[in-house]
């Protein structure tokens, strides 16, 4: 099968103009050019992409599937064109990372910040997704690098310990369970907790081990953030299940740091890859910068 990017922005223009004369002026190119291009792709594929009429031309079966893909073709070399030019311009790299909640909201800004004031021809993007699905994804060669947490089956990949990932009660001091400093998920599964968002990863995590014990947590009120659920909790308005090392940037306030006393509590970040050696030499000097950093 031949045909190349101006016959994809070709039947795309005619498609979005219903005419292949329009269609043939937006992609810059002559109307007799343009009815061999459209005739020789149909031949090539078997199908009719277009129908003709008085009227103009219409999207058959066949047309409308096609130009899908070609809309997701063209939009993935725009991006390509836009990043060569950023290559173009100095840009050394740029990574791809897929980081569990904790991972995201605690553990990775500051070192993400130190990282590209130091290295200014990077590019990082990042994307919170729960620990499992970043597994799959790396797995399956959708991503190249996690921060997860090892809760989860790393088996086949492989693992560099980063930090500490251990989730802990963040309760008001003068709560019922203030004079504790450890607690079981049992002795507080009655209370009224502050979540973040239901669709949050950390927030899956928590609720489907009280799933697993039977339970369903009673929520007063959803966040979008730590630190929005962490000024519930100072007001006094319930508890709420935390990385610690949010709960200690919290700072001086009304409230404590409970231990929660469950196996799948005490977690550790983990960096993942299929193959840290298959990597590019930029991507594994970030990761060595990552764990290796300190404020």
């Amino acid at each position: 099968m031949h045909f190349d990017i101006t016959d994809l922005k070709l039947c795309v223009n005619v498609a979005n103009a219903g005419s292949i004369t329009h269609g043939a002026k937006l992609t810059y190119i002559t109307l007799q050019s343009a009815s061999e291009r459209i005739r020789g792709l149909e031949n090539e594929l078997g199908v009719n992409l277009f129908t003709r009429s008085a009227k103009g031309v219409a999207l058959s079966d066949a047309g409308y599937a096609f130009i899908e893909h070609a809309k997701i073709i063209l939009q993935q070399i725009e991006l390509m064109q836009d990043k060569m030019q950023q290559y173009s311009r100095g840009l050394r790299g740029h990574i791809n990372i897929l980081c569990n909640t904790s991972a995201q909201m605690e553990f990775l800004p500051s070192r993400l910040h130190a990282y590209l004031r130091q290295q200014p021809n990077m590019s990082v993007s990042v994307k919170d997704m729960p620990s499992a699905n970043i597994v799959t994804s790396i797995k399956n060669k959708v991503a190249d690098v996690g921060i997860i947490a090892d809760s989860v089956d790393l088996a086949g990949l492989d693992t560099r310990p980063c930090s500490s990932d251990e989730l802990v009660v963040f309760v008001h001091k003068d709560s019922l369970w203030a004079n504790q400093k450890r607690v079981s998920f049992a002795d507080i599964i009655g209370a009224e907790f502050i979540g973040l968002t239901e669709d949050n990863p950390l927030q899956t995590h928590i609720d489907d081990n009280a799933k697993q014990q039977g339970q369903r947590l009673h929520y007063r009120v959803h966040m979008p953030t730590l630190d929005a659920v962490m000024q519930g909790v100072n007001q006094g308005i319930g508890i709420a299940i935390i990385p610690r090392q949010a709960a200690l940037r919290y700072g001086p306030s009304d409230t404590q740091i409970l231990q929660l006393a469950e196996n799948w509590a005490q977690r550790k970040l983990v960096i993942c890859a299929r193959d840290f050696s298959l990597l590019p030499d930029y991507t594994n000097e970030f990761i060595d910068f990552l764990i290796n950093w300190q404020p």
